[in-house]
């Protein structure tokens, strides 16, 4: 029989499975974080009794009592892998406590299959207002150290190899304190990856969407910055192709320096339009009377001037083409549409543009012959990011000049209008179809 119980610091991996408990009812696990002025000190056994504790030790109980091992690990990975100057250990550490105590909570609270499955899709405990509050604790941890880490300079690998690297450290730690066996081992193994999955997926999800916010920012800001020197080099390039004291040759040049111009003009138009969009910024359009006949001509005649070779059909509307749109984004619809059409169609084979109106509505509509778009494609054919990704064919890539927001930009003039765009594309033919209502009415909080 002992005489006494010592407390001592910093333990061994810790084991549940003893406990000390004084006459005054206070109890600690034998190797737990006591108070500091108990350790070191001796308890006659008088005051302490032992007793066996036969519950088995589960990975959630373990990995709480022993975090602050795990963080040492944690953070002797996290500095061999930092790449700036060495940080203290609070900023290698970063969230990972807060982490782990999310993770060991998660793992406690029971869990539906709804919820399992959720987890086994990469979708968490589901929408966050449907997530338990260990759940939502989990995804809090994991965006805030996500952050962290960017704005530390790692990159997306580095941050995945934190929780790779953690993942192994808990599951060796408690397989070398040998736990006892049990169907219980398996599935606490199978409740930790889960909760470690919904966390990676949540870092690497804000780790991105910051990223790409930062991008879109950046492009946003260079766009905003080349339309001043733009601007004024295309007024002096109109002025030189209209001089009458230039000679001819000049002229000529002027006038190819002026089409250049435009093209990156339409450019910078289309990147600031996107990164707009993607930050938040609805597309502004300021719609006033106009005609569509006059409009669908004019964009008509410059398509045949910069693609001579190329064939053009308009289907004419019948009676009164005028309504309320924005002149100057219908334009842009429009043109972007017969482009899109151009480059992807037979080069033999006529674009056919159609206008039809009715009493509240108008209806636009692109045709064009060649290779149908696939239809694993349709789905992102309005959205560059996804469509590039999923492209694997030579056809479907930008050309030069282009940045490939075509069609992007032609469904955002349509949604301002308060209209719809859609696509068929089957055998050797694709129609665009663009539906408007008649007379567009914009609230003055979406043109602010």
């Amino acid at each position: 029989m002992f005489d006494v119980v010592t407390c001592v610091p910093e333990p061994p991996i810790q084991c549940l499975r003893y406990q000390a408990v004084t006459k005054c009812g206070e109890a600690w696990l034998l190797g737990d974080s006591l108070p500091s002025s108990l350790l070191g000190l001796h308890f006659p056994l008088v005051n302490v009794s032992l007793f066996r504790n036969d519950s088995p030790m589960r990975l959630a109980d373990f990995i709480l009592a022993n975090t602050e091992m795990i963080l040492k690990e944690w953070e002797s990975f996290a500095r061999s892998i930092w790449t700036g100057p060495v940080a203290s250990a609070p900023v290698l550490r970063d969230h990972a406590g807060e982490m782990l105590t999310a993770v060991a909570a998660d793992m406690k609270e029971s869990q539906t299959d709804a919820e399992q499955s959720s987890k086994s899709k990469g979708l968490g405990g589901g929408f966050y207002s449907e997530q338990t509050e260990a759940s939502q604790r989990v995804d809090t941890a994991s965006t805030q150290h996500a952050l962290s880490r960017l704005s530390s300079g790692f990159e997306l690998r580095e941050l995945v190899a934190e929780y790779r690297a953690l993942r192994a450290s808990v599951i060796q730690l408690w397989i070398s304190s040998s736990p006892e066996a049990g169907p219980h081992v398996g599935q606490d193994i199978i409740r930790f990856n889960e909760a470690i999955d919904q966390s990676l997926a949540e870092s690497i999800a804000s780790f991105a969407d910051k990223v790409d916010a930062s991008r879109e920012y950046f492009l946003g800001i260079l766009g905003h910055d080349l339309r001043s020197p733009l601007t004024a080099a295309t007024l002096v390039a109109y002025l030189l192709a209209e001089s009458t004291t230039l000679d001819p040759d000049s002229r000529h040049m002027a006038t190819i320096l002026r089409s250049s111009l435009d093209a990156m003009n339409h450019l910078v138009r289309d990147i600031l339009d996107f990164t707009g969009a993607r930050l938040g910024a609805r597309m502004e359009v300021r719609p006033g009377p106009m005609a569509l006949l006059p409009l669908c001509h004019e964009v008509l005649a410059e398509l045949r001037s910069v693609h001579p070779a190329r064939s053009f059909v308009f289907t004419e509307p019948e009676g009164d083409t005028t309504g309320r749109w924005d002149s100057g984004r219908l334009r842009q619809l429009i043109s972007n549409l017969l482009g899109n059409a151009v480059q992807h169609g037979s080069a033999t084979r006529p674009v056919t543009l159609t206008a039809t109106l009715s009493a509240d509505g108008a209806l636009l509509a692109v045709h064009n012959f060649g290779p149908p778009i696939p239809e694993e494609k349709i789905s992102v054919i309005f959205d560059p990011m996804k469509r590039h990704q999923a492209s694997g064919c030579a056809e479907h890539h930008a050309p030069a000049g282009s940045v490939g927001l075509g069609l992007y930009i032609a469904r955002e003039v349509a949604n301002a209008h308060g209209g719809s765009i859609t696509v068929v594309s089957a055998g050797e033919e694709t129609t665009f179809t663009v539906r408007l209502p008649r007379h567009c009415k914009v609230s003055q909080s979406a043109m602010d």
